[in-house]
């Protein structure tokens, strides 16, 4: 995620990115929506996911932009070098003046007068992936790198506290029992019988301990997700998605759906906005998604197409759940509404197919977010030269990587306010504070570089300074809401 400059990757069609594109936001969030939907009220989270929708979108244009400036950057640096190496090379055979005129060329020097004597030369072409931490390297002053990446730590060690309560969590459900046709109308406490004597909350638990010794060792060394993997858990993912939408629309269809969800409930719009910025995050991994496009002209149209595909379907995912359930029912984990209800679906197979879906697509991801959460603890505290101790390296940072989410995870498996608190603080950072920076200091530091009259294809719609405003004002009022919504809340309880 956060990281340096990295190899491009295999190229393929902007089709291609766009599925990839869908397939990259549409994740675990989207599991704890219908539950936000129905707490907050079908307006109030349509208007909201709507909006957040646009704002998510307005700042993938401004990644996509600082990732143009980026390159334009690196290709100036490297004309810059070459401009010493051939002056270093010719100075023997040049007189003191003409050496002297040779080494005065101003840094600031506009790119641009290279382009028009060497032919035509896209500066901004996205062609070398730069990650999000190179570009902060790149644009932020060394506070301002730090504070980018400790913001992205704060939110991995979320992603895996989220994943580390949800497989146990489905894990539980399934061997508690819950698969019998009455079990949709009853709703389950952490106290409630599991197996004899042990509780629902201790069996969690021990699924918990199990995910962590099973899955915890890969922490300690490189784990990448191969291409047949992401192509199996992306298949199993779309085929549950469209199961839920499908059965629940039925089920509505048939008139026997039991939602009445509310138009508006105020005190559940702190925890949607959490939950709906969760589920449009995408930014961090622009970098790895967009380069590999091998014809970047249409990239524009390829992501506000994705936004618009994507908002479609979480309101199509979310008000079928809300009308098809409860909302005193409907759980953290929206496919465990379908393992306990034969009314929905009475095929055991596909109810277990169901229950157990997050297990294995989730599973997969665990090792990979944990080994980048781990990179980065080492990116944060790395210093030029510098090497670490073989037990700091190999011991130390992946136990701070890996201790913290379990603990959380031990502590509450409470998926929507996880995903909620997740999203609503480091999310806003990496979502909006981040990308916002990033193109307005980009803007900045390359005006003098390349010249008022350069063009960045790929510069965002948005090009007003009022839009890069905008996005920090409303980053840090959502910060104030949202913090104080909870602030209110512990104190009436």
């Amino acid at each position: 995620m956060a990281g340096g400059i990295t190899e491009t990757g295999e190229p393929y069609s902007a089709f291609v990115g766009l599925v990839y594109m869908f397939n990259l936001i549409v994740g675990t969030g989207a599991l704890t929506m219908p539950k936000a939907f129905a707490t907050a009220g079908w307006v109030v989270s349509l208007a909201l996911i709507s909006f957040l929708g646009f704002m998510s979108y307005m700042t993938t244009t401004f990644v996509i932009e600082a990732m143009a400036a980026a390159n334009a950057q690196l290709r100036w640096k490297r004309r810059e070098q070459e401009e010493i190496n051939d002056s270093d090379s010719t100075s023997d055979y040049s007189d003191d003046d003409g050496m002297g005129r040779g080494r005065s060329e101003p840094e600031t020097k506009p790119i641009l007068s290279v382009q028009r004597s060497g032919g035509h030369v896209d500066h901004f072409d996205i062609a070398e992936r730069v990650e999000m931490g190179q570009m902060a390297s790149m644009f932020f002053n060394k506070v301002g790198v730090n504070m980018f990446y400790i913001c992205i730590i704060v939110y991995l060690y979320g992603d895996l506290a989220i994943y580390a309560a949800a497989v146990p969590i489905s894990l539980m459900e399934v061997a508690c029992g819950n698969h019998s046709c009455s079990a949709g109308s009853v709703k389950y406490n952490d106290t409630d019988p599991c197996w004899g004597s042990v509780t629902r909350k201790d069996a969690y638990r021990v699924f918990l301990s199990m995910f962590t010794v099973l899955l915890g060792p890969f922490t300690f060394f490189n784990a990448q997700k191969t291409k047949y993997l992401q192509i199996l858990t992306s298949l199993m993912r779309w085929i549950a998605f469209t199961m839920m939408i499908i059965l629940a629309l039925i089920r509505i269809g048939k008139g026997t759906g039991e939602g009445t969800p509310p138009v508006a409930t105020l005190s559940g719009v702190p925890n949607l906005f959490g939950v709906c910025v969760y589920s449009f995050m995408c930014q961090h991994s622009l970098p790895s998604l967009v380069t590999p496009i091998s014809d970047k002209k249409r990239v524009g149209t390829l992501v506000f197409a994705d936004y618009v595909l994507i908002l479609g379907f979480y309101v199509l995912l979310s008000f079928t759940a809300i009308f098809c359930f409860k909302s005193s029912l409907l759980h953290d984990m929206y496919t465990l509404n379908f393992t306990d209800n034969c009314d929905v679906l009475n095929i055991p197979f596909l109810r277990y197919f169901l229950g157990l879906f997050p297990v294995f697509t989730i599973s997969t991801n665990f090792p990979i977010i944990a080994v980048t959460l781990r990179n980065n603890w080492k990116t944060l505290f790395h210093r030029d030269g510098g090497t670490y101790p073989w037990v700091v390296d190999r011991v130390v940072f992946p136990l701070i990587t890996l201790v913290p989410p379990i603990v959380v995870a031990f502590c509450t498996h409470n998926l929507e306010s996880l995903v909620g608190i997740t999203g609503a603080y480091a999310g806003t950072g990496i979502q909006y504070i981040v990308p916002a920076c990033l193109v307005y200091y980009a803007r900045r530091h390359l005006e003098p570089v390349v010249g008022r009259d350069a063009v960045n294809k790929h510069r965002s719609p948005f090009r007003h300074a009022f839009w890069v405003w905008f996005v920090l004002l409303w980053a840090g009022s959502c910060l104030m809401f949202v913090t104080a919504n909870i602030i209110l809340t512990d104190t009436k309880k």
